[in-house]
């Protein structure tokens, strides 16, 4: 068996979802490819070059919606390319915290330039377009974070707090909502309030 960035990268993301990103180790990975550790530094120098190799790879395999359609709106191509990008991260135990702490692939960079043409010929110029793009993005990551974050599960979590919530009628109510919508709801409600607020500021420029 020939060892290579991709061989090495598939089995990576196999290992990850298997023993989360705290676990996964260079030494790991080796035993389960049956090479030696440095072999593994021929390839990635690093553990962080290791997970930035995942990152692209977790992204080519479930981030598809990346560019904008033929007449389709900002607005709707934001949304499309959010929920594209949080769907890559939650298909792997912490995608987020693999991408996170990442930068783009310098071969990307005419695919944002692409991207920021779009939004200029929407009203939107490249440094209020460029931070847009940043928010939602990492708006994404911290919700998928929270979504794939370790704690007790079971039938009987939160049930304190929702108690105590219950001398506070307009919390409790909220709260209610909350748990009932569940962690997809809870994106989409902050995605439609960036979009809102961008949506006013480009307004307001205009």
């Amino acid at each position: 068996m020939k060892l290579d960035k991709t061989l090495i990268v598939d089995e990576a993301l196999v290992l990850l979802n298997e023993v989360g990103i705290d676990a996964l180790s260079t030494r790991l990975l080796a035993q389960r490819l049956k090479v030696q550790q440095p072999a593994l530094y021929w390839h990635f120098k690093n553990k962080r070059a290791l997970l930035d190799a995942m990152n692209e790879e977790m992204l080519r395999r479930g981030h598809g919606n990346r560019t904008p359609r033929p007449g389709e709106s900002w607005k709707d191509f934001v949304r499309r390319n959010a929920r594209s990008f949080r769907g890559a991260l939650i298909a792997y135990r912490d995608g987020a915290r693999v991408h996170a702490g990442t930068e783009a692939d310098p071969e990307d960079l005419a695919h944002f330039e692409q991207l920021l043409e779009f939004l200029a010929g929407e009203g939107i110029s490249a440094v209020p377009a460029m931070e847009l793009l940043m928010t939602i993005g990492r708006y994404t990551v911290g919700c998928v974070m929270e979504e794939q974050a370790e704690y007790p599960s079971g039938s009987g979590r939160g049930q304190a707090l929702d108690s105590a919530a219950q001398d506070y009628p307009l919390l409790s109510r909220a709260l209610v909502h909350y748990r009932a919508g569940g962690h997809e709801a809870l994106f989409e409600s902050g995605l439609a309030l960036l979009v809102a607020g961008a949506e006013a500021r480009v307004k307001g420029e205009r």
